[in-house]
């Protein structure tokens, strides 16, 4: 049911499987041990980032009915350029970014951040090999990419 049709997008799974597992991980042992002395202000800003990182993945499964954990084109799917979609390409992925770089801080860990830091270059590989398939294999998208030029932030990439 969820097995990812490419092969780069099991690797991509496998991947962060290993990432999430360290980046969960290593917050209980930082504190088990003292590794990480987060103040309380960064904990507090890092939970609202999160809140509004939770809220943007929320708006891009709102807007597209066709998002999913797997990355497949289905029958009648159509180009969603509405909502958080005519800012930037991939809003699930601008999500997740900041989502995972704030949780070891929110979790009090500086050194989960280390092993979370990897899931920016995931995401992004991921998101390449995603336009890659839509490109092939769903009618308008290259039009959408001359309409929408951001993938993941506005103005910049």
């Amino acid at each position: 049911m969820f097995k990812e049709k490419e092969a780069k997008q099991d690797l991509i799974i496998k991947l962060t499987g290993i990432i999430f597992f360290l980046g969960f991980l290593i917050p209980g042992l930082d504190y088990r041990f003292g590794w990480s002395n987060v103040p309380l202000w960064l904990v507090i800003v890092s939970n609202i980032i999160i809140v509004f990182a939770y809220y943007l993945v929320f708006l891009a499964f709102k807007e597209n009915a066709f998002a999913g954990r797997t990355v497949e084109v289905f029958e009648g799917q159509k180009v969603i350029d509405t909502g958080p979609y005519a800012l930037v390409r991939h809003p699930m992925y601008a999500g997740v970014i900041p989502l995972f770089l704030f949780t070891p801080l929110a979790l009090g860990s500086y050194w989960a951040l280390v092993a979370f830091l990897p899931i920016c270059g995931v995401v992004i590989i991921r998101a390449l090999n995603e336009e890659e398939v839509l490109l092939r294999d769903l009618p308008g998208y290259n039009d959408y990419c001359k309409r929408v030029k951001y993938r993941l932030v506005p103005f910049i990439w």
